[in-house]
This record gives C-alpha cells, sequence and structure tokens, in this order.
C-alpha cells in the first residue's frame, strides 16, 4: 500500500476525539469484566451469549459494530463469525472468552479476554499468552515503528515458538468513530505502514495445535 493511502485508510470524521475514544475503551473492557462475573460453572453457552447481549443493553450500548460473542471450551478454537456448536456448557476445569464490540455515542468500543474456571496448566498458559502476544506487540508497535504486516508475522512467529497456532483470520482492524467501516474494512495484518495511536485493535487468537481449545484477547494501540 503507498504511503498517501494512509490518510484514506486511518480517517475519521471532523471533531474525532481521542479522549472520548479511550474513554469509551475503557467503558468495553469494564463491559467484559461485568460480563465474566456472571459467567457460572454448568452454564450453558446459548444461556452466556444471551446474558451478553442484556449487559450491553444494561450498559446503554444501542448497536455494536458486529454481535457479541462468547465461547465456551471446544467453541473456543471456532474462528470470528462463525456459529458454536450448540449445547456446551461451561465446565469445572474449562476455559472461555469474551469478544464485544458496543457503540456508545458515536464511538466504538471493541474488547477481548479469556478466562479459566478451574487450574488446568495448559489452559492457563493459553490465556496468559494471548494477553503477552498482543503486549509484545504493542511494545513492538512503539519500538521499531513496525508495519500492520510486521506486526502480525512478529505474532504468529511468537505463537509458534510458545507452542500455539495462530488465527490470522482475525488481524486486527479499524476502530473508532462508527463506522470506520467505511474507512477500511480489511486487517490490520495486510497493512503496509505503521499504524496511528488509538485507533487500530490488535487481536490475538491462538489455539492448540492438538487439543480443543483456545484464547482470545484484543486491544487498542495506544
Amino acid at each position: 500500500m503507498v504511503m498517501h493511502a494512509q490518510a484514506a485508510v486511518e480517517k475519521t470524521k471532523a471533531g474525532f476525539s481521542v479522549e472520548k475514544m479511550l474513554e469509551i475503551r475503557a467503558k468495553a473492557q469494564q463491559a467484559v469484566d461485568r460480563i465474566a462475573a456472571q459467567v457460572k460453572v454448568g452454564m450453558l453457552e446459548e444461556d452466556a451469549n444471551k446474558m451478553v447481549v442484556d449487559t450491553l443493553r444494561e450498559m446503554g450500548a444501542t448497536k455494536a459494530f458486529h454481535k457479541p460473542y462468547i465461547r465456551f471450551g471446544s467453541n473456543t478454537t471456532i474462528t470470528f463469525g462463525a456459529d458454536s456448536v450448540p449445547g456446551v456448557r461451561l465446565g469445572e476445569d474449562d476455559i472461555f472468552f469474551i469478544d464485544i464490540a458496543p457503540v456508545w455515542d458515536g464511538y466504538e468500543g471493541d474488547a477481548g479476554d479469556t478466562y479459566v474456571t478451574g487450574s488446568d496448566p495448559e489452559m492457563k498458559r493459553c490465556a496468559l499468552d494471548a494477553r503477552k502476544i498482543f503486549e509484545a506487540v504493542s511494545a513492538k508497535w512503539k519500538t521499531d515503528k513496525s508495519t500492520g504486516v510486521e506486526l502480525y508475522d512478529f505474532a504468529q512467529k511468537m505463537a509458534k515458538d510458545l507452542g500455539w497456532e495462530l488465527n490470522l483470520d482475525l488481524g486486527g482492524h479499524r476502530l473508532g468513530d462508527y463506522s470506520s467501516a467505511q474507512h477500511y474494512e480489511g486487517p490490520l495484518h495486510e497493512i503496509a505502514f505503521h499504524p496511528s495511536a488509538n485507533i487500530w485493535m490488535v487481536e490475538v487468537h491462538i489455539r492448540h495445535p492438538e487439543k480443543q481449545f483456545g484464547a482470545f484477547f484484543e486491544d487498542l494501540l495506544v
């Protein structure tokens, strides 16, 4: 991508407020925490997804730029946009992740994180490593002025070194005032310039190479 395209890809509406963007980011992260606190062992995934919708509505989200997801157990390996296998209940030694995209006050909130119900060491490490990969990618973005392509090449290698497979179907995206997709709908991992602060989400979805579980974490490059 030629450099002059960066302005078009990163365009925001007149009056775009970084302060408001960061406020909405924090609100989305609070929503994930509130949702996670309501998840109980034995819960059916379908019921949990209804709870997610209700929680976001209670928090005043009038719309979303993608439907919210909560995935339990083996469904944590399923990629974005694909339907979960129905009838999955959360076990005592299990893993789940949340991925929400509410819109508040015309700004896109986005947050996702993974939780473990028991003491399974591989599941715990998977959840921690998803966040660890994000933090390493964020640090590389700050220090090396890397492009989107370079950031995800780095993430893929790090995931492999840690023993996981990185799902590039979830390869980061634009964020901002709704709808940022009118400026760019593609993934961050195809961006050939150094992405600017406060408008790009890094998504990390890793999966065990053999077992049926994975983990997800996402946050804004700030």
